[in-house]
């Protein structure tokens, strides 16, 4: 059994191969998941221009037999069970998580609960909990399986949306919220960006807050048409 990984340079991200390798035997506690579906957003892009300095290489490092220089983006996705040494986790289980750009991967399930597991994998100890988490899809009220396509997409950041919105909230709007003198007036940058109209999806539903999203002008269309901005302006205006 083998398995395939898409291989990037550290050093220029823009040289790839396809790698494909023996799959390596389950340990005791593992389980193999099928690698499904990812998406490919510029935060991949980020992952791998910050890959030392933010130890995102560290994820899922490249064995030996690939040779030196070589890294492995992760990407967010849905995998599929299909081997499993580990009592807590039944072959065929869906889940959303961070995985490699690979045909699949080897996990070590730790922290089970009903909702997903942590991956306990030594190397990854040391590495930010958000990232090692997977989530199992039969229990999570979110999942869809009509649109796993826009979940791999939207649902990584939109809890970075949801934190700007709630910090803005507790800060009483940093004195530019809603007064006697008219609503308050949020102004978001790079408006088309995911954060921004994430952000932006939760501000509207507050009252008293008008909505302006800056951008550039190619995407004024676009962020016009997600009708979660009250006006959009250029950033030339």
């Amino acid at each position: 059994m083998g398995t395939t990984d898409l291989l990037v340079r550290k050093d220029q991200l823009a040289i790839s191969r396809l790698h494909t390798s023996d799959a390596p035997r389950l340990a005791d506690g593992q389980v193999r998941v099928r690698v499904d579906s990812f998406a490919l957003t510029a935060n991949n892009i980020t992952y791998g221009a910050f890959g030392d300095a933010m130890n995102y290489w560290q994820f899922y490092p490249v064995d030996d037999s690939a040779g030196p220089g070589w890294g492995r983006i992760p990407a967010w996705g849905f995998g599929t069970v299909v081997q499993s040494l580990q009592a807590d986790v039944a072959m065929g289980e869906r889940l959303f998580g961070y995985f490699p750009m690979a045909s699949s991967v080897v996990l070590q399930p730790v922290r089970n609960a009903a909702s997903g597991f942590v991956d306990g994998a030594p190397h990854r100890a040391a590495l930010h909990s958000v990232y090692n988490r997977y989530q199992r899809c039969k229990v999570d009220p979110f999942y869809s399986a009509d649109n796993e396509d826009i979940q791999a997409l939207l649902r990584p950041l939109f809890p970075t949306s949801w934190l700007i919105d709630d910090f803005l909230a507790d800060n009483d709007w940093f004195g530019a919220g809603p007064s006697g003198d008219g609503p308050g007036v949020m102004l978001l940058s790079s408006a088309s960006s995911k954060t921004a109209y994430g952000t932006a999806y939760q501000l509207v539903q507050r009252r008293g807050i008008e909505v302006v999203g800056l951008t550039a002008a190619d995407h004024v269309d676009f962020c016009n048409g997600l009708g979660l901005y009250h006006r959009v302006l250029r950033y030339d205006q």
